[in-house]
């Protein structure tokens, strides 16, 4: 059981302030599953990494030509120290759990987020975050491409848009992850 656990991390993914605040009605539900995901992983030992996006003063990491995040630049916020970056109250991390900032959409772009994998022995990630059309997509790719085991907890992932969330988990996150519910996932932790 210990060399499993060892080998998986949970990645909880843009669950920070500013990206919360955009679920709406879907906020304290995709908060509950948080705490639920989390919760179990922590009981059973596996590594629970937290990734954040945000910038340094001065935003030296913005392009004015990436049209994702150039808005920032004009309109600024989303650096380190904002409220807006900050991992959400609900599910804050404890002490010696990671808190990974990236610069891009990927967990892995810009991040240390690969040097903690690989310092830990960890070749199967646990994927959840708060956009399944965003992060949850980029990082998985990028994940694959590395030769991560992968598997993604579909409720656990939100986007603003249904259809391509679902579009996302049917059709396109199978062939390099495996796609299951919360639940599940703790219940083959249970059995362990």
């Amino acid at each position: 059981m210990q060399y499993h656990n060892s080998k998986t991390a949970l990645l909880v993914m843009d669950v920070q302030n500013g990206i919360v605040s955009n679920l709406g009605e879907n906020k304290e539900e995709a908060l509950t599953t948080y705490q639920k995901v989390i919760m179990a992983a922590r009981q059973h030992a596996i590594p629970v990494i937290f990734i954040r996006v945000g910038f340094r003063e001065g935003y030296p990491e913005i392009s004015p030509k990436n049209k994702r995040f150039s808005s920032v630049l004009k309109y600024g916020g989303m650096t380190v120290l904002d409220e807006a970056t900050q991992i959400h109250e609900s599910v804050k991390p404890e002490v010696r759990e990671a808190i990974v900032t990236k610069y891009r959409i990927s967990a892995f772009a810009g991040s240390n987020l690969e040097i903690i994998l690989r310092s830990q022995q960890i070749d199967t990630l646990v994927l959840s975050g708060i956009s399944t059309s965003g992060v949850v997509l980029s990082t998985l790719r990028e994940a694959a491409d590395k030769d991560f085991q992968l598997k993604v907890l579909a409720d656990a992932c939100f986007d603003t848009n249904k259809e391509v969330h679902d579009v996302l988990m049917d059709k396109v996150f199978p062939s390099q992850a495996d796609v299951l519910n919360v639940q599940d996932w703790i219940d083959t932790l249970n059995e362990r």
